[in-house]
């Protein structure tokens, strides 16, 4: 397999690696972040700098910084976690750690930074419990956007398996005032003010065609079930959106007002990713799994990333490299991705701790990467 300049970005329950072609082979550097969870690393290539998300009930919340792709990092803490309350209680702890009492901005307001999305000079971030910041000078500060707090809906947002987390952020990338997030399990919205207000867009396009779903997560009184997994616009003119949902994958050709169901010729209706062509608006990605209830791991223990060139009215399985005999991981719903070469690379990482690559769209594929922490999450960052 020969190598590309693009480097993967990987976050783990263990921090962050970098995985890097170069010349002949890959390399794997890490973990960075002092270990922490780091649930989804996002870059900028014209500048090199990465950011990585993360926490949990003991750190709090934080946004990792590098301005040096990768070599050095700087944290941005959020939140306050459990080790907080131990050093304000105990003093050879606190500064074994080197700890000081420092207010944080949104105190225990939430423990994670679940997704990030960086568009049009800001940095996005999105948190568990469900809200969306932002910054406007490079991760050092953020504020809330209370639109999407306020939303009339919040009360009645329900928790996915993972809690209420916010876990998908989508740019437009002509149009600043315009983004859509999803949230599990709420569903999807969208802003079209830079953030002011919101709209909860997850209405299907036809409900009849789906009247025989009966599963709790599907679709229901006309809308599309709520907890939506992964959700990637595709390029070109319009708001072609495409997600995972817990029940299905579904396109939506207006920006999220309607949707129809695509699922049919895929082995089930369950899995998290979705991934689409940077150029082909046609061409997608996903990896099924056998069902939440089932195990979650691919069906009959054999992996295959499911293609479409057609916008999903038809689908081919894709197993050339992958195991196809006892195979139990899980592909989360962050940790697959795409790059912008001729052909894409295709990228993906297991709860196994592996790192799957295919250089030629998913016709072949090779393991990258092996024994890593649990992946939550993979990006691909093309080289200037």
């Amino acid at each position: 397999m020969s190598v590309r300049g693009t480097r993967i970005l990987v976050g783990t329950s263990k921090g962050a690696f970098l995985v890097a072609g170069e010349t002949d082979r890959w390399t794997v550097k890490g973990p960075f972040c002092d270990g922490w969870p780091i649930n989804h690393i996002v870059g900028d290539a014209e500048t090199d700098t990465l950011w990585a998300g993360g926490g949990g009930d003991w750190h709090g919340a934080g946004v990792w910084r590098s301005d040096d792709g990768g070599e050095s990092w700087e944290l941005t803490r959020l939140t306050s976690g459990q080790m907080d309350d131990w050093a304000a209680q105990d003093a050879d702890f606190a500064a074994m750690i080197g700890w000081t009492d420092t207010p944080l901005p949104f105190d225990k307001d939430f423990s994670q930074i679940w997704s990030l999305g960086f568009a049009h000079g800001t940095l996005y971030a999105g948190a568990k419990p469900a809200s969306l910041l932002a910054s406007r000078d490079g991760g050092a500060t953020f504020e809330r956007l209370q639109g999407l707090t306020d939303h009339p809906s919040a009360e009645s947002w329900n928790p996915g398996g993972a809690g209420l987390v916010l876990h998908t952020i989508v740019s437009d990338p002509s149009d600043p005032e315009k983004m859509w997030i999803g949230i599990s399990a709420a569903g999807v919205f969208a802003t079209e003010d830079g953030g002011k207000s919101w709209e909860r867009r997850n209405r299907l396009s036809n409900l009849g065609v789906c009247a025989d779903h009966d599963h709790p997560a599907g679709p229901s009184d006309g809308e599309i079930g709520h907890c939506v997994h992964n959700m990637m616009r595709a390029p070109g003119e319009g708001d072609l959106l495409y997600q995972q949902n817990h029940h299905g994958v579904w396109r939506s050709a207006d920006g999220g007002r309607s949707w129809d169901d695509i699922t049919a010729g895929l082995p089930s209706t369950f899995g998290f990713p979705i991934c689409v062509h940077p150029r082909d608006a046609q061409t997608i990605w996903t990896l099924p799994l056998n069902g939440d209830s089932a195990g979650r791991f691919p069906p009959d223990a054999a992996a295959a990333v499911w293609r479409s060139r057609d916008g999903g009215a038809t689908w081919r399985d894709l197993r050339e490299g992958l195991p196809q005999e006892s195979c139990y991981f899980t592909v989360l719903r962050q940790a697959m991705a795409r790059d912008n070469a001729d052909p894409v690379g295709v990228y993906f990482g297991t709860n196994s701790g592996s790192v799957f690559a295919s250089l030629d769209e998913g016709d072949t594929w090779d393991e990258i990467a092996r024994h890593l922490p649990t992946i939550l999450s993979v990006e691909a960052m093309d080289r200037m």
